[in-house]
């Protein structure tokens, strides 16, 4: 299953010309979850992706900054017709919040299903689940991990071979558990098949002080999507506000043993690199996004994540140039 990240807006709460607010799509397989929506997501998506016929959404809390763009992006979906419907989760008062939005999307062709998640629920879905904890700002806060599936471990076709079989059909029954009768007797998966592998983990941690909830849910993660509104001088700034600054999220994501680190929410008064390399004096694999940048996430055994620069925008160019390219 083909796994990215796509950085829709990466800047702090107010948004300036070159960053938007908080927005970040994971594409997993053919599947399509946003990660709050901010003011002007869907506008970042048609100078990118294009507009994404989205799965779910998943609110980290109820600031404007992460959910103005969703009655824009809904009430655009109506007028292209969408049928299919589309489920929102986030913290308890998900429901009131849509009562008032309501007012202002009006009567929509398409069903939205509200789903108020309690700290620690699980979304379950065929080969991940998405895991919602507690994080620690000012309001009631969520951050989500996904969480994939363990994976079968290699099968290995030279030791079904000295077991009698020859490649067909018992191969894939192997591989899918089964047991089969060869001609030196039966042959089990765990003869022909190495240890599971482990799944990948991304998780987005929303606006938060660094907290223990953090640490936990992105141990050993691929990917951890962390605030990081002020630099190392507003250091008090930051836990009134109960945000982080840019090198308390890279100490957190260093203990944790995350592979790469992703800043965003950084406020548009400070110059990035500066703020980077405070996080880099923390732990080397930090990256500071911009909008439109891509981190994509291949398995473990393939390598570590990579962020392409502009790599939304660069999809949408050759797609420009090429129709029946693929999405």
């Amino acid at each position: 299953m083909d796994l990215d990240i796509v950085f829709l807006g990466t800047g702090g709460s107010v948004p300036t010309a070159r960053r938007g607010t908080a927005c970040v799509l994971l594409r997993a397989g053919g599947e399509r979850l946003l990660f709050d929506c901010g003011e002007g997501s869907q506008r970042q998506m048609q100078r990118s992706t294009g507009l994404v016929q989205l799965d779910e959404v998943y609110l980290t809390h109820f600031h404007a900054d992460h959910y103005l763009g969703l009655p824009g992006l809904l009430k655009t979906y109506d007028l292209h017709g969408r049928t299919a419907p589309l489920r929102v989760f986030g913290p308890p008062g998900l429901r009131d919040l849509f009562a008032v939005l309501r007012r202002i999307v009006g009567r929509l062709a398409f069903e939205v299903e509200l789903v108020e998640l309690e700290p620690g629920e699980a979304v379950a879905h065929e080969r991940y689940e998405v895991r919602c904890f507690p994080v620690e700002h000012k309001v009631r806060a969520y951050g989500y991990a996904f969480v994939e599936q363990e994976r079968p471990g290699r099968f290995d076709p030279e030791a079904a071979r000295r077991l009698g079989l020859e490649p067909g059909p018992d191969f894939g029954r192997l591989q899918a558990g089964e047991v089969v009768q060869g001609p030196q007797g039966e042959v089990r998966p765990e003869q022909v098949m190495g240890p599971p592998r482990p799944g990948r983990k991304v998780v987005i941690s929303g606006d938060t002080a660094p907290c223990e909830m953090v640490r936990v849910a992105a141990h050993e993660a691929e990917l951890l999507i962390h605030d990081a509104s002020f630099d190392d001088a507003e250091e008090q700034r930051a836990a009134e506000t109960a945000h982080s600054t840019a090198r308390q999220a890279a100490r957190l994501a260093r203990e944790a043993q995350v592979r790469m680190l992703a800043l965003v929410h950084i406020s548009s008064r400070y110059h990035v690199p500066a703020v980077l390399a405070q996080a880099r004096e923390e732990m080397s694999e930090v990256v500071a996004p911009r909008d439109f940048d891509v981190v994509e996430i291949p398995f473990p055994e393939r390598g570590a994540p990579q962020l392409v620069e502009g790599g939304a925008k660069a999809a949408r160019d050759q797609r420009a140039a090429d129709p029946q390219a693929a999405p």
